[in-house]
């Protein structure tokens, strides 16, 4: 949902919203600190190349086998994934390589709220996907392939998913604490505005099964409103306008009534904390785009297997969404082509959907979308495509910048975790992270 602009002009990228094809997608987004060479299945140990596949979070190919169907397809390739689970531990890591010429991954992600960056400044540093065999244009969503697309026409990574927006709520614990449990009239009951939302926050708060919050963080509350802004942290011209954003400032107003209340279970996101609160059902909610399905099975696990559902949320948004490129200093340039070139594409992308829902951003695979019986029996049988189909049907224009990933960085890990950690107040939280954002953009 962006367009890149030319000259001395910052490329503020336009989501553009007018999805006519019905089903979008979802991205794996950042998870805990710290990295892990995940080497999958798709290992022939006698393989005569190894390509190395650079990821943040759970992207779902070795979930859904794909490293095993592509390496007995190519018995002479060997895939090792290396998993750097937060995006902001791997995205630095990923720029210093880059700008050394050396140590990046045959294959590397990249994460919308980089790709501005990653365009105007890394661009000649990765290959041309647009012109790979087998990769075709007209199969991408147009927004999804401009975002990735240079000002003179070099398309540097191509796009795996989207992130259209839901609520995921745990329907064990909405029945204990003397809630409605069904999907359809909860998604009525908070239809049109966020704070619906938080009301029922306290009202679960009022009759809570022990040990339980609502929420799992302000931050996650924060995400989700920020997710249907129009306004983000960057003007049309390219110039940071996060303090003055219409849409930057009703997230954090919305974010701060939860950091203040007794609703959340004060997790920072994508930490081994959060993710025993999912197994430990320490959290009634949790704003989930839908590549966020995938990670709630993982680490919820066995014994949260039917207790989960799915519900439209109170307002549409696109929360994350990914690209895979292959950077010109690779070992194995024209076989990393190839692979990210097969892993994009629809057919691929539709099996990643079976089995985490992370939604394609190939609209040629949106007509047969299924989720695995696995999963619907996890999300006791949500709807899933339908809705997060309809979600992203209805994901407003927004503008990215060059520096969006840090921006928002620093407001979730900084801003808001003071208040809802320290006890700061409010203020004393925006002032921390104004602080911190005016240090990255050397203000």
């Amino acid at each position: 949902m962006r367009t890149s602009t030319r000259g001395s002009r910052l490329a503020a990228f336009t989501v553009v919203a007018a999805l006519t094809t019905g089903l979008l997608a979802g991205c794996a987004d950042d998870s805990k600190d710290g990295s892990s060479n995940a080497s999958d299945g798709g290992g022939n140990a006698k393989g005569k190349i190894t390509l190395t596949v650079g990821t943040f979070g759970v992207f779902g190919y070795k979930q859904a086998g794909l490293y095993d169907e592509y390496t007995k397809l190519h018995p002479d390739i060997t895939i090792k994934e290396n998993v750097t689970e937060r995006n902001d531990v791997y995205y630095p890591k990923l720029l210093t390589r880059l700008q050394a010429g050396s140590g990046t991954d045959d294959i590397q992600a990249i994460e919308v709220a980089n790709i501005t960056e990653v365009v105007q400044t890394q661009g000649a540093k990765f290959e041309d996907l647009g012109k790979a065999d087998g990769v075709d244009k007209s199969k991408y969503l147009p927004w999804k392939w401009d975002q990735a697309t240079t000002a003179d026409g070099k398309t540097i990574g191509l796009g795996t998913d989207i992130g259209p927006m839901a609520l995921c709520y745990r329907k064990d614990l909405f029945e204990k604490a003397g809630l409605p449990t069904d999907r359809e009239e909860l998604a009525k009951a908070w239809s049109g505005d966020w704070n619906k939302y938080v009301a029922l926050g306290e009202q679960y708060m009022k009759k809570a099964p022990s040990g339980t919050k609502f929420v799992d963080s302000a931050s996650s509350v924060y995400n989700a409103v920020f997710a249907g802004a129009t306004e983000r942290y960057y003007d049309k011209s390219g110039e940071p306008s996060y303090e003055q954003s219409a849409g930057r400032k009703l997230a954090w107003d919305t974010a701060m009534k939860v950091a203040t209340s007794d609703m959340s279970a004060k997790l920072k996101q994508f930490e081994k904390p959060w993710d025993q609160g999912y197994a430990n059902g320490k959290f009634a909610t949790v704003s989930c785009p839908a590549w966020m399905l995938g990670y709630i099975q993982e680490k919820s696990g066995d014994s949260g297997k039917g207790k989960w559902d799915v519900a439209a949320p109170p307002t549409a948004g696109n929360w994350g969404g990914a690209f895979i490129g292959v950077p010109s200093a690779g070992k194995n340039k024209a076989e990393a082509i190839k692979l990210a070139a097969w892993l994009t594409a629809p057919e691929q992308q539709a099996k990643v959907f079976a089995k985490q829902a992370s939604f394609p951003s190939t609209p040629a695979a949106y007509a047969n979308l299924k989720v695995a019986p696995a999963t619907d029996e996890y999300f006791d049988k949500a709807p899933i495509a339908s809705i997060f189909g309809d979600a992203a049907k209805n994901i407003p224009s927004a503008v990215y910048g060059l520096k969006d990933q840090q921006i928002g960085t620093a407001i979730a890990d900084i801003g808001i975790l003071q208040v809802e950690q320290q006890g700061k107040t409010p203020a004393q939280g925006w002032d921390a992270a104004v602080k911190e954002i005016k240090d990255v953009l050397g203000q």
